[in-house]
């Protein structure tokens, strides 16, 4: 009998590169949008694989290959436009008056692009050999592989997608609920009053972040946990005790403030130390990475590398790096000339080339740091401002540096103009930091379905130049709609309705805190020492074989609201507890019924991440088209009843996906 070889599926292809563009631009409006009126973003690769899934279903030789391109590709949206949370702060330092459209547009596609190429060598490190949860990357490859069963009318594609589905449905529902009609609360909040201080316990109902705890396991959530109680248990406490109340101010809102202007940045220094410690123990095996990347063509040698372990080549690396640093060395040089017109030619050239190797050598570090943070807690739940916080110091503490000790850049970098440069050059690196944070991700789908990873990297490419096109248009639309905090564009506008920039307006008072002295570097360095110390427990632990403490999920409770990091932790112990339930089951049901019951937990998180995901998309739609901030809502915020209702239902999915996971 002959045997004949299976077809190849088409991966890269032009419809879907068309595809792929086109909801690379709704999304990346959408999400400006989003992050400019609330400071926060929805991650879009798994809406972007259902859309395709949708739209190519009616192309007979459209596959699984060719619907993971196109989430790849559009998954650039939901984070190249984290760039907002830094571009505006230059309009509220009177600077620019809107946003040209080259400058930003050249940030945008070159910081992307080398967010994509610093994450090529650290594929097999933290992808292929890393037993990271990537809890996104692990769901939309679930999402694509239900979508080719069922189209293929594969076995047991029904009972996979009724998973897939009741996860999606109650998701969707409880997030329309909440988020658009506002019937169902989206947290809780327990203050608790002891003398002088105060102690805050409160929970998210988010069904995403539920599915993410219960995918990242155990030890990450105990981490989040730790985190949390030195936070809201110790820090805050302690300082609302030594604080002094303001007029008419109640110690829940001193607490609040203490935490957003103190204690956060203990976690960013957590944070920061353990992200310098991921890199150092990652730095070999990435350097072997990089020294056995194939210096030509787009492939490796067939005898070495098989087709779904070939990523760009060391070559392609150099020569599209090489252009997009180019690019940012030009951007840079206008700046500088436009904004320091006292420097010369020659000094003009030498300060943005300082500025671009900064950048270019500190995005490797974010890389990295973002990798593993994506890999643990997800794109979403990772903190992106948080990077943006540390690039902010560590690029102020570099200017001002140069500020004092070369004559030659003494009188520009001063002032408004040096926390003007800082704020320009972390646009950079947080726009390396975001792609950075989602392409691990999208290569852990691809690596589950069995993509190639150089066709990836080269559509998120092209994902990052076509967002960067449509970021400028839209955040003059809705600079000259509505203005911006502290930066309004013409006279009379209301500034109640001026989109608040959260993160810009934090970054502007970080970089101007540097340059003028008041910087709170002691809860800095507190939390250096608090790293260091998870850093060494992580360590102990993992040589014991007891465990481990991730210090990065440590810095994360710290620095990431309650309603976040709480319900992330409730999820990493639901997945405990329903894991020891599968154990101590298997012996009477059999190993066939634990691994049936682990995928249909796979499939529900999967679910849950999705239904939320759309929703999250659909709400933002609705939002940016009617203008309002709740134009569904059928109560008003002061419904008594929201947080109770809220809670009931989110306890009923947890129990649902506890039923469901163990049901024979």
């Amino acid at each position: 009998m002959l045997m004949t070889s299976p077809p190849v599926l088409r991966e890269f292809t032009l419809r879907g590169v068309l595809l792929g563009a086109v909801i690379t631009l709704a999304f990346t409006a959408a999400n400006v949008y989003l992050g400019l009126k609330v400071g926060l973003t929805f991650a879009s690769a798994i809406p972007a694989a259902v859309i395709s899934m949708a739209l190519l279903y009616r192309f007979k030789d459209s596959n699984i290959l060719e619907n993971n391109l196109v989430q790849t590709q559009a998954s650039a949206a939901g984070t190249l436009s984290a760039v907002i949370f830094v571009l505006p702060a230059l309009l509220m330092l009177g600077l620019w008056n809107g946003f040209p459209f080259w400058q930003t547009a050249l940030i945008c596609a070159a910081g992307g692009t080398l967010g994509v190429l610093y994450t090529i060598p650290l594929r097999r490190v933290m992808v292929v050999q890393s037993s990271l949860p990537y809890p996104e990357g692990v769901a939309a490859a679930e999402v694509l592989r239900v979508g080719q069963a069922q189209r293929s009318h594969a076995a047991n594609a029904s009972a996979s997608l009724r998973n897939l589905g009741w996860g999606t449905g109650l998701a969707a529902l409880f997030s329309f609920f909440s988020g658009g009609l506002r019937i169902l609360g989206e947290a809780v909040n327990f203050w608790i009053p002891a003398g002088g201080v105060v102690f805050r316990v409160a929970a998210g109902f988010s069904p995403a972040l539920l599915a993410a705890g219960y995918l990242m396991g155990a030890a990450a959530g105990i981490a989040v946990l730790l985190g949390l109680i030195v936070c809201w248990g110790i820090a805050v406490p302690w300082l609302t005790a030594h604080a002094t109340l303001a007029e008419g101010q109640s110690l829940n809102a001193l607490a609040t403030q203490l935490w957003a202007s103190k204690v956060r940045f203990m976690g960013a220094g957590v944070i920061a130390i353990a992200a310098l410690w991921t890199v150092a123990s990652l730095i070999r095996p990435i350097l072997r990475a990089i020294a056995n990347q194939p210096t030509g063509g787009t492939a490796g040698t067939p005898q070495l590398q098989g087709e779904t372990d070939k990523d760009l080549s060391r070559g392609w690396m150099l020569a599209i790096g090489g252009v997009a640093l180019a690019v940012l060395l030009g951007v840079t040089l206008q700046f500088v000339q436009e904004h320091m017109p006292d420097l010369g030619t020659a000094s003009s050239l030498a300060l943005a080339a300082l500025c671009v190797v900064f950048a270019a050598f500190f995005g490797f570090l974010v890389a990295a740091a973002c990798g593993y943070m994506a890999g643990l807690v997800g794109s979403s739940a990772s903190p992106i401002s948080g990077i943006g916080i540390i690039a902010t110091i560590l690029m102020g503490l570099t200017l001002l540096a140069l500020h004092r000790l070369v004559p030659a850049f003494s009188s520009s970098i001063a002032g408004q103009m040096g926390v003007a440069l800082v704020l320009f050059m972390v646009s950079v690196i947080l726009a390396m930091a975001a792609i950075s944070n989602d392409n691990l991700q999208d290569l852990k789908t691809g690596y589950l379905v069995g993509a190639t990873p150089w066709r990836q990297q080269v559509v998120l490419i092209i994902g990052c130049v076509v967002g960067a096109l449509v970021i400028p248009p839209v955040l003059d639309l809705l600079y000259n709609a509505y203005g911006f905090a502290g930066a309004l564009p013409r006279a009379g506008m209301d500034e109640a309705q001026a989109l608040a920039a959260p993160q810009a307006t934090l970054m502007q008072q970080i970089a101007s805190g540097i340059f003028s002295g008041g910087l709170d570097w002691a809860m800095l360095g507190l939390g250096v020492a608090i790293g260091a110390v998870a850093i060494a427990v992580d360590a102990l632990l993992r040589r014991s074989g007891r465990g481990a403490l991730p210090p990065l999920a440590v810095g994360l409770g710290i620095y990431l609201p309650p309603t976040i990091g709480l319900t992330l932790t409730f999820g990493a112990i639901l997945g405990w507890c329903i894991q020891r339930a599968i154990k101590q089951r298997a012996a009477r049901h059999g190993q066939d019924w634990a691994a049936a019951a682990e995928e249909r937990g796979l499939l529900l998180a999967a679910g849950l991440i999705v239904g939320e995901s759309l929703m999250g998309l659909l709400l933002a739609a609705v939002i940016g088209f009617s203008g309002q901030d709740a134009p569904l809502a059928l109560v008003g915020a002061d419904f008594a009843a929201a947080p109770w209702l809220g809670l009931l239902a989110f306890a009923g999915i947890a129990l649902f996906f506890h039923r469901s996971m163990l049901r024979r």
